[in-house]
């Protein structure tokens, strides 16, 4: 699992190896790995080490002084390299060391810009080191600038070379993924000795590009994380996994209280994503004409009537589809959160709750519908203004609800109202279309029959009983991203529909299953292993 904290965090952690005087070790290790992954990073795109062009644009505080050691440490292997001075001074040591090594160093200036500029969009490797961990606020004056113009040369075609930002993409605010003023976007963000939360929530990973953690001794000195990221092991180790006495009772049943008269596909959908995701039994509630078509295209599902109270169910998954027309449906959604059972909440749904929920009531907005979950909560805010401060605004929902709350985007987060956050994405931009969300409902709704009657895997894990729908709701949004990559691969990188989202969750589980199964699947001769 990635644990990522925030500039705060790392800081503190920092501190007893300063007081040390270690500070300059410190700097020498965030160095060292910077320059191994540029030259990892050259190596891969087929480029030479030696004779390469090189420009680091450095501030005036250690985080200039990392990219100016790394600088320098290339300079030794035969790359070209120019420092871009951003501010008066600069860390005098590091400074010292680049111009030993060869190096050659520019001021920035007014009368300089234009060609620094044009150095730089020309150069094979760009490190942007000029604002660290405890910079507030974006690049300001002539540094702006010079982004503005590498930009601009920049637009309309392919760059030349790469970006690198040491630690994290200048303009990022490192606690929260905030965006200031201009940012050059980085290739590769080489970020020393832990992930920083905003590396890994939008708009901030938009800026990142490929994080890469480098260790520099600080790693035993962390406490509780901010925010966290599921990764192979992480789910494989949270899926459910039938008993060899299993029955469809005992592997969950999800009731489905989703679909309309001008939106019927969107309760198939969800239905088709609930049956992918290992769900024992599927009961739908719904308008007739919906259930005809649910009936059509998902025979397994068992089409109900009556009341919430009146299904036997281990979880509800409500809202995909419906509009505020549909008394019934919505009524039917009041009644499953008024259960006590698990409910995820999609779409139609989530104006209708009541302002207070539970933990294991899972809110699946995108930006604008959680701008107007705050709105009515008494904040006012915009889609926008969501957008542009994502952590933010879940965690505000979260805490303000009592919910659990998934806010779906290229990086999707997940907010337990205890404040623990997790981050995955594990997608593609074709993700983006009609039904996709539906089928991410299906998925999650399904894991929430599945975990309520198992809490032994998250007790395993140390997840405290108000966590543990966090996690299944990370584990749904890994999934859906994985199997829409699938989807997409398996086109070539091409466009998808929905349906093939859903088509490809069982392959996409089958796959990371074997991660935690190796043991049980390798006594079934019919299993080929993972390669």
């Amino acid at each position: 699992m990635i644990s990522a904290y925030t500039g705060t965090q790392v800081r503190e952690a920092e501190e007893p190896l300063l007081a040390a005087g270690l500070g300059n070790v410190l700097m020498q290790r965030a160095a060292h790995g910077l320059a191994n992954t540029i030259i990892r990073e050259l190596q891969s795109r087929g480029r030479r080490i030696y004779g390469s062009s090189l420009v680091v644009l450095t501030g005036k505080g250690n985080n200039g002084g990392d990219g100016l050691y790394a600088a320098a440490f290339l300079a030794a292997r035969g790359m070209r390299t120019t420092a871009m001075t951003t501010a008066d001074s600069a860390h005098s040591q590091a400074l010292a060391a680049f111009e030993g090594a060869g190096g050659r160093v520019r001021h920035l200036t007014d009368a300089a810009l234009g060609d620094l500029a044009a150095i730089a969009a020309r150069a094979d490797v760009v490190i942007d080191a000029v604002l660290g961990t405890g910079a507030k606020g974006g690049l300001r004056g002539i540094a702006a600038t010079l982004v503005h113009a590498v930009a601009d040369a920049w637009t309309g075609q392919a760059a030349p070379g790469f970006v690198v930002a040491c630690d994290l993409p200048s303009g990022v605010d490192a606690d929260t993924g905030e965006v200031s003023g201009p940012v050059l976007p980085a290739d590769v963000t080489v970020t020393f000795g832990a992930a920083k939360a905003g590396l890994l929530v939008d708009p901030g990973a938009d800026y990142a590009g490929r994080v890469d953690v480098v260790p520099i001794g600080i790693e035993d000195n962390f406490d509780r994380s901010t925010l966290r990221r599921l990764e192979d092991a992480d789910i494989a180790g949270f899926l459910p996994n039938p008993a060899r006495r299993a029955h469809k009772y005992s592997r969950g049943v999800l009731g489905v209280v989703a679909g309309s008269a001008d939106y019927p596909g969107a309760a198939v959908l969800a239905c088709r994503g609930a049956l992918a995701a290992g769900v024992g039994m599927v009961r739908y509630l719904g308008p007739p004409e919906v259930a005809d078509l649910i009936r059509q295209s998902c025979p397994e599902v068992v089409c109900s009537t009556g009341t919430v109270a009146e299904n036997r169910v281990q979880a509800w998954l409500v809202g995909s589809g419906m509009g505020p027309e549909d008394h019934e449906q919505l009524q039917r959604a009041r009644d499953a959160v008024k259960s006590g059972l698990p409910v995820v909440a999609d779409a139609g749904a989530l104006p209708a709750l009541p302002d207070v929920l539970a933990p294991n009531v899972v809110l699946t907005p995108h930006a604008g519908e959680l701008a107007a979950l705050l709105q009515r909560l008494g904040v006012e805010v915009d889609r926008a203004a969501v957008e542009a401060r994502t952590l933010s605004a879940v965690r505000q929902v979260a805490k303000l609800t009592g919910a659990t709350v998934l806010l779906k985007g290229a990086t999707t987060l997940v907010a337990a109202p205890s404040g623990d956050v997790y981050s995955q994405a594990d997608g593609t931009p074709w993700l983006a279309t009609a039904g996709s969300g539906d089928v991410l409902a299906g998925v999650i709704g399904a894991l929430l029959a599945q975990a309520a009657p198992d809490v032994g895997r998250f007790q395993k894990a140390g997840i405290k009983e108000e966590g543990r729908w966090a996690v299944v709701a990370a584990l749904g949004a890994a999934l859906h991203g994985r199997a829409g990559r699938a989807a997409s691969d398996a086109c070539f990188g091409g466009p998808i529909a929905a349906g093939g989202i859903a088509d490809s969750l069982p392959h996409v589980w089958g796959k990371v299953s074997t991660l935690s199964n190796a043991g049980v699947r390798k006594r079934n001769s019919h299993t080929q292993p993972l390669r």
